[in-house]
């Protein structure tokens, strides 16, 4: 089992340690460590996920040993300009950031497991992948059991994929059970975990993305909460405001 990664600096937003970094640094990493079947743990954050890890300590002490903890939302984004003169031009978002690493693992013969979500999504979202990228192999499949993992699940879950043949895995859970699964199967696998929320969904054809011109003004949230409001009202009402509130208190300190 090995962990690889290349030196690139972490920056805290509220305590939690965000890379700045591109599309096309984070997918190259990702592909290299899958040729070289290096274990890599990625997770795309946006508010919601970095408030997980501020107002939850396990979370946050989690978060912070992830290889690559990239920022999914625009907000994270424009505050890594904000406070570290990071001149990031656009976010990495997580169903984008899949789409990425989908066409590269098509185009280098690298097969992918897709862990999460249920039987009947992942057949559609495999069928769409492929019919997307022709020559992506999907290795295997399996849905959540929507609880945690025993330890004896754990090692039977970690088996699969191993005798699978995938080169990296990607995880639909949602935040954070995802962000728990990618810490405690980085060991257990020696491939890159990618974490991507709702792309899953989003990918199956099963749920809308936000407009680009909503995504790109950082009102995505907005967007999902009219779709999902009785789901997702306590994330956007509450964490919002408080994110804001912390960033500009950081900022005032740094000021």
């Amino acid at each position: 089992m090995g962990s690889w990664k290349s030196q690139v600096g972490k920056h805290s937003v509220l305590g939690i340690l965000i890379d700045a970094v591109d599309y096309t640094t984070v997918t190259n990493e990702i592909i290299r460590a899958a040729h070289r079947r290096y274990g890599l743990s990625v997770s795309p954050l946006a508010v919601h996920g970095v408030m997980t890890g501020v107002l939850n300590p396990k979370q946050r002490f989690r978060l912070n040993r992830l290889d690559w903890v990239v920022p999914d939302g625009q907000p994270v984004r424009w505050t890594l300009n904000l406070l570290y003169k990071s001149r990031l031009s656009d976010r990495v978002y997580g169903p984008t950031l899949m789409l990425h690493v989908c066409e590269r693992a098509a185009k280098e013969a690298l097969p992918i497991f897709l862990y999460g979500s249920t039987p009947e999504l992942l057949a559609r979202l495999s069928r769409r992948l492929k019919k997307q990228y022709p020559q992506l192999v999907v290795a295997g499949m399996r849905p959540s059991i929507f609880r945690r993992l025993s330890p004896e699940e754990k090692n039977d879950v970690a088996a699969e994929i191993r005798q699978s043949g995938a080169a990296l895995v990607f995880v639909g859970l949602g935040c954070p059970r995802q962000e728990v699964w990618v810490y405690e199967f980085r060991e257990l696998l020696s491939v890159p975990i990618i974490a991507v929320g709702a792309a899953f969904a989003f990918h199956a054809g099963i749920v809308p993305q936000a407009p680009i011109w909503m995504q790109q003004a950082g009102l995505e949230w907005l967007f999902r909460w009219y779709a999902e409001p009785w789901r997702l009202w306590r994330r956007y009402l509450l964490l919002n405001p408080g994110y804001m509130f912390l960033v500009s208190a950081q900022v005032a300190r740094v000021v």
